[in-house]
């Protein structure tokens, strides 16, 4: 068994696999926190102890890390023993902190796709681009490196997965809907790091279509999804991380995700494209200071963190999969729904940070416990779903599956 969880990162989605690994530390042991700012790692540190979130007695630690020195995260994985590490800071740290992990032997699990700050929208598919070059390197090194454990992409991957193995005999299209219902009250805010946010959306938008990669813009093409819980929402045609593993591991001839947005994003979205306050390129004020606009506009946004009290609403995420079954077309609907206010009673967070945080624990349980310790690296797809999606139920992330007008819960006994 792999033991001793360090966290990167100190956000939301910190926060909640901060809770979720002590509400487990039976299992996964110690729990370290490093991120560049110690003093958020403390304050997570001390809403673990003001909810006595810790299962059983064990080590709770804050420590300061700038995880894009690879010596120094490998020096800190070596000092706390951490045989998992969970990255949850910035997709630009990607790649350091998987040189780390292979560096020590421990077992890597990122919930994003790495980034280079000075690119947007990569050439697909993406996960070539970085983390499928270092694939040889983790297997030599028999290191376990799950990546995109998160829940779009992460548990939509084992969605895609659960129904290619069970479901049908062939599958023609995999639509991927990712629904936000509800409100934070804020004039406007991202629900995750608005740079990242923000940078999925100022590029192309790829979708696999018809076995090739397709190119729109963003906000060109959308649809209306009736849902369940969610009822009627648009969402829009918009690139994001599973379509390049989903396209490529699972050879489904069609791949596209649908993200929801109001008339009020989008609005405010044009208006700071237009203006070029969405630019990752640095420009120079007329007092001779360089700023990159991009962090500027992240600098004057609410910290998503701060959104989750008196956040309202619920999430619904899920895979339409089309294809066929015994001869017949089939259509399943497999999803989740999450409440924000549900989030922030149990762990003080809000429902985006919620389903993306939990994820990583259950890959994290699943890593320790053997059952993902693969030694090699790995998309979430690649890996036996009923293990992940069982054990996400007992965490707090139920799964639904809905077909011909029959809604109901999926159970992994």
């Amino acid at each position: 068994m792999k033991r001793h969880i360090l966290i990167i990162g100190a956000g939301g989605v910190a926060q909640v696999v901060a809770h979720k690994c002590a509400q487990n530390n039976d299992v996964l042991g110690d729990i370290h926190i490093a991120s560049r700012t110690l003093g958020k790692c403390e304050a997570i540190v001390a809403s673990l102890r003001h909810r006595t979130a810790l299962k059983v007695d064990g080590l709770l630690e804050a420590h300061q890390l700038d995880a894009m020195d690879v010596a120094a995260t490998t020096e800190l994985i070596r000092r706390t023993g951490a045989g998992i590490v969970i990255n949850v800071g910035s997709a630009f740290l990607n790649m350091s902190v998987l040189s780390a992990c292979v560096a020590t032997g421990a077992a890597y699990i990122d919930t994003a796709i790495h980034e280079d700050q000075l690119k947007v929208c990569e050439t697909p598919p993406w996960y070539a681009n970085y983390e499928w070059k270092r694939r040889d390197e983790c297997a030599s090194a028999g290191v376990t490196a799950i990546l995109g454990a998160g829940f779009d992409p992460g548990v939509v991957n084992a969605y895609a997965r659960f129904a290619h193995d069970e479901y049908f005999d062939r599958i023609d299209s995999v639509d991927i809907i990712d629904i936000n219902a509800g409100s934070h009250g804020r004039y406007f805010a991202t629900n995750f790091d608005p740079e990242i946010n923000f940078r999925e959306f100022t590029g192309q938008v790829w979708s696999w279509q018809n076995g090739a990669w397709k190119s729109n813009r963003m906000f060109e093409v959308g649809k209306d999804w009736d849902l369940p819980v969610v009822g009627r929402q648009t969402a829009y045609l918009t690139g994001h991380d599973e379509v390049h593993s989903l396209s490529q591991v699972l050879g489904i001839p069609n791949v596209r995700f649908w993200m929801g947005f109001g008339d009020h994003y989008i609005n405010v979205f044009n208006v700071l494209k237009n203006l070029g306050l969405l630019s990752e390129k640095p420009v120079t004020t007329a007092e001779g200071l360089e700023v990159v606009p991009l962090k500027v506009v992240k600098a004057v946004l609410p910290d998503p963190s701060s959104l989750a009290d008196g956040y309202s609403g619920k999430t619904c995420i899920g895979d339409l999969v089309k294809g066929v079954k015994d001869g017949r077309e089939r259509e399943v609907f497999i999803y989740n729904v999450a409440d924000h206010e549900q989030a922030f009673a149990e762990l003080g967070s809000q429902g985006i940070s919620y389903t993306a945080g939990v994820p990583a624990v259950a890959a994290a349980i699943l890593v320790a416990t053997g059952r993902w310790d693969v030694r090699k690296m790995a998309n979430v797809e690649e890996l036996p779903p009923r293990p992940f999606l069982g054990l996400l139920g007992q965490l707090g992330l139920s799964s639904h599956i809905s077909e011909n007008g029959d809604d109901r819960e999926l159970l992994f006994p």
